[in-house]
């Protein structure tokens, strides 16, 4: 799909993916960023470093299959921006292979990594075939066809919900004391100032730690379930234009909130307690989101991006007053020393972060000249 000229840069929303993907990439070969040292030997020595002595089927999976996402961004950012012959080539080849050569370096500093050589010829390989796949897709017509849908369905500046959309379903597979209740990141932030204050008066400041607490109710448990899914959906509400299109959104849009609840819950405690998060409250909460969001169906973007703003609020402000369950606690210490202990990081901070970028791009949707109109028929 060749871009008309002067189409700007961010007119597509592969770019920050791709971005967010590198990041994530990143945090992964690098987690846990301590035990930096000069080992005594080149940061370019792996290039001609032999056959690595343990590896397991594993990792060669995951090196090669991790970098194929990246690649595939790239190359279709660049198709849609309509970039110079080969550009999608070169550049969603290059970069990650550009990028795993800098990770791997970075490697050599750290006790606890191995750069490899085979590793870079994985994430290259990776990278390429992801630079494949997007040109079979552009030649098959897939992208044009995915252009012409989100046209039709989306507001042509929905770059921003679209990315936060497409990361919220990966922030849930971290578990979570309340079903879709991202943001619940409060004691970790008190527990971080008071280690690095410590020995200055502001530790003063912050509350005491190990205060009680009141659980939550079931009614307030549900409620926060509902708002947890009502944020994301009024987020898309918000950039869509025919309200039966976004009836038809909220129905795919739950269930597939509950397949990804189920995914974390098999997880988290195991295949056979999958549905284990699905409580009264939580089913309730569900249920609830559902009337919601047919009752906003008919509202005007802007109000749209209001009340989502006001559902983040009240459901960031219930979820970092509700205390830690010690059996969730203890669950998730033992969940956390599986394979997937970086993946699992990332997902964390997703979790943790996603309400606020929510925030930062709802009070920005709101803030924009009032030329949205309501939900056509």
């Amino acid at each position: 799909m060749i871009a008309a000229p002067g189409v700007p840069l961010m007119r597509t929303s592969a770019w920050p993916l791709a971005l967010l993907y590198a990041g994530l990439i990143l945090y992964a070969s690098l987690y846990p960023f301590s035990g930096w040292r000069v080992q005594g030997v080149e940061p370019w020595s792996w290039m001609t470093a032999p056959w690595p002595q343990y590896w397991t089927a594993f990792d060669l999976y995951a090196n090669f299959l991790g970098y194929v996402p990246l690649g595939f961004l790239i190359a279709v950012a660049v198709l849609r921006l309509g970039g110079r012959r080969g550009a999608w080539w070169a550049l969603g080849g290059g970069l990650p292979m550009l990028l795993s050569a800098g990770i791997e370096s970075a490697q050599t500093y750290l006790l606890m990594r191995v750069a490899s050589n085979v590793d870079f010829g994985l994430n290259t390989a990776g990278g390429a075939l992801g630079c494949v796949l997007a040109w079979l897709a552009n030649r098959g017509g897939l992208l044009q066809h995915w252009g012409r849908w989100r046209e039709s369905w989306f507001d042509q500046r929905a770059h921003g919900s679209l990315v936060l959309l497409a990361v919220w379903p990966l922030a849930l597979l971290y578990p979570l004391s309340i079903p879709f209740g991202l943001g619940q990141a409060w004691d970790r932030l008190t527990d971080a100032l008071a280690e690095w204050m410590g020995d200055t008066p502001f530790v003063h400041w912050l509350p005491e730690p190990g205060l009680p607490a009141d659980p939550l109710s079931p009614l307030t448990e549900a409620f926060c379930v509902a708002l947890g899914l009502l944020a994301p959906l009024l987020m898309a509400y918000g950039d869509m234009r025919f309200w039966w299109r976004r009836l038809v959104f909220a129905g795919v849009f739950l269930a597939g909130a509950w397949a990804v609840a189920g995914l974390s819950g098999a997880l988290t405690y195991g295949p056979a307690h999958a549905w284990a998060w699905a409580t009264e409250p939580a089913i309730a909460g569900l249920a609830g989101a559902g009337a919601a969001a047919l009752a906003c169906a008919p509202l005007s973007r802007r109000l749209c991006h209001a009340l989502m703003l006001m559902c983040l609020g009240v459901s960031l402000a219930l979820l970092n007053r509700a205390p830690e369950v010690p059996y969730f606690a203890q669950s998730i210490e033992v969940w956390e020393q599986g394979r997937f202990i970086r993946f699992h990081g990332v997902s964390q901070w997703l979790g943790w972060l996603w309400p606020y970028a929510a925030i930062a791009f709802g009070l920005g949707a709101v803030a924009r000249s009032p030329g949205h109109a309501g939900a056509r028929a």
